[in-house]
């Protein structure tokens, strides 16, 4: 959830004419994130729990996708990006390691 408040603080300091487009896309990927794991918590199963982590994982390869854009047109500064950058591996290994687990064949 972290990730979606910063990323949201970020995007609010976008040009006018990229709020409906690239600064929403972010977001919407953002939001995916966490929406992902929660919904696969819910499931019955860990295969299902495990697909949906998968799809976490898409999606915030998609929001890596798209914050580079924004850094290359000038929208995120370096400074921002990074931090940014440094939040979205930390989240991508933990989801790596949740997925991992859930695999394990000593449950």
């Amino acid at each position: 959830m972290d990730l979606v408040t910063q990323v949201y603080k970020v995007t609010d300091k976008f040009p006018k004419e990229e709020k409906f487009s690239l600064a929403d896309q972010i977001r919407r990927s953002a939001i995916s994130v966490p929406s992902n794991i929660a919904e696969g918590a819910a499931r019955n199963t860990k295969k299902e729990f495990v697909n949906f982590l998968h799809i976490a994982q898409g999606s915030l390869s998609e929001l890596d996708t798209q914050i580079e854009l924004a850094k290359r047109l000038k929208y995120i500064q370096e400074e921002i990006w990074k931090d940014l950058d440094i939040t979205m591996e930390r989240i991508d290994k933990m989801l790596t390691g949740l997925i991992r687990s859930q695999k394990s064949p000593n449950d």
